[in-house]
């Protein structure tokens, strides 16, 4: 593909309507698909990655299942990749979850998946349009359409393809970030093995820590890979406890090397503090609302620390004093009591310039007496969520709650971020991908 079909591509992603795109894509749909053939992943190669320098190919991160950490890796990789090349491509080439951004370019509103906007202001991608970034997104009721006949499998290979090409004409590297497992999408032909191999990368397998479970999820993928002709250029391992940091990691490089000839190019220990919610995660899982304190929306607090409250104002007054400062405590709407000794408890420590953390979260606050509603919407400070599901399901949901990254929750960001980068063999993912950078490159993106 040539610059000025390229950058015809970029114009067109911009738009952020499917069809337009395929409209000002369809043009171009011959030359791209010669090029392509001309080199295919058959083509390029025969092993689980190579080394040829001349042979470059994206990166795609793909996870074994849900909540191992998928994302965290693609952003760590990012930040890598950003202190090794001087222009980084990121795209996430199918998204369910999404938001509404605002794209400069076309001074209009686009939708796009929820990580690429984590991921374009964190690391400030300014050179990316979120058009394409984010392709294909697959909302509900997308899927019976695709069985209908509404929406075509080339419909959505084209759009994924020029996206590529789009990001790649204007980047020195690519990183592609999957949905879920290897064959997430696979009901509308878009599964994570089937997109690479549109786009002609080599995976990188995320997985939680462990040695037989965790080999066995990933042989399920690792074969759905090859029946795609999908290279395998690694695998990350995350959430490894830490006592048994050593013996995981040297076993599971060599049972990788022994069966299949992939490396382990990353083994990341656990740190606790990346799973536990901030008030602002719980707000958005039970659709609730802050009565006060809401610029403490970004705290967090781990699950030893969520105590459900059923006792006396006294006995909750003097757990106020006595448990650590961070705590979350759960009470219902129907115990005023104990939501005017929190707030008396809370200015008074304030007073004496004590420090104290401590939140209330309140359930089925549409029980709650309207005096105390209208004392509350004065200026206070103490953090006061509130939320209508009664406290037996608010807790079952806590405990079995794992927080996303998002791009407003920066300290979370940046924290995963720094611990995951540095458990990466960098030299190891760019050399099985072909993507060594020079002396010249590396000097400029530092």
């Amino acid at each position: 593909m040539t610059v000025k079909q390229a950058s015809i591509i970029c114009s067109a992603m911009k738009t952020g309507t499917r069809s337009l795109r395929l409209r000002t894509f369809s043009s171009l749909a011959a030359s791209s698909s010669a090029q392509k053939a001309s080199t295919s992943v058959s083509d390029r190669s025969e092993g689980q990655g190579s080394d040829s320098k001349s042979d470059k190919r994206p990166i795609y991160v793909a996870a074994t299942r849900q909540h191992v950490g998928k994302t965290t890796t693609s952003l760590a990789l990012v930040q890598g990749l950003q202190k090794r090349f001087e222009k980084v491509g990121f795209m996430k080439p199918v998204g369910q979850q999404s938001l509404t951004v605002w794209e400069e370019e076309i001074e209009k509103q686009v939708q796009v998946d929820k990580d690429v906007v984590v991921v374009k202001k964190h690391f400030k991608l300014d050179h990316l349009p979120y058009g394409a970034m984010s392709p294909v997104l697959i909302p509900s009721g997308y899927t019976k359409d695709y069985i209908d006949g509404k929406i075509t499998l080339q419909s959505q290979k084209e759009l994924i393809e020029n996206a590529y090409s789009c990001i790649s004409q204007r980047s020195s590297v690519v990183l592609c970030e999957g949905t879920g497992h290897s064959a997430v999408g696979s009901i509308v032909g878009a599964g994570n093995a089937e997109v690479a191999s549109w786009v002609g990368a080599d995976m990188v397998l995320v997985a939680n820590g462990g040695l037989g479970s965790t080999f066995d999820e990933l042989e399920l993928n690792r074969v759905f890979c090859e029946h795609h002709n999908v290279s395998i250029a690694g695998v990350v391992v995350n959430k490894v406890k830490v006592e048994k940091y050593d013996e995981t990691k040297y076993y599971l490089d060599k049972a990788l090397m022994s069966n299949w000839g992939i490396p382990l190019i990353g083994c990341i220990p656990d740190r606790p503090f990346l799973g536990c919610p901030a008030l602002a995660d719980l707000e958005r899982l039970f659709g609730g609302s802050f009565l006060s304190g809401q610029a403490h929306e970004l705290r967090h607090y781990t699950m030893s620390d969520i105590f459900l409250v059923a006792t006396s104002l006294c006995e909750f007054l003097n757990s106020l004093r006595t448990r650590p400062t961070r705590t979350l405590y759960v009470c219902h709407a129907s115990r005023d009591d104990i939501l005017l000794g929190f707030i008396g408890e809370y200015q008074r420590r304030k007073m004496r310039g004590e420090e104290i953390e401590s939140a209330l979260l309140v359930c089925e606050g549409q029980k709650l007496d309207p005096h105390i509603v209208d004392m509350l919407s004065l200026d206070l400070d103490p953090p006061i969520l509130v939320v209508p599901q009664d406290a037996q399901k608010v807790m079952q949901q806590i405990n079995s709650f794992t927080p996303k990254l998002n791009a407003f929750d920066t300290t979370r960001v940046g924290t995963a971020v720094e611990h995951y980068e540095s458990y990466i063999d960098f030299d190891l993912l760019l050399q099985k991908t072909g993507n060594m950078p020079d002396e010249d490159q590396i000097e400029v993106a530092n």
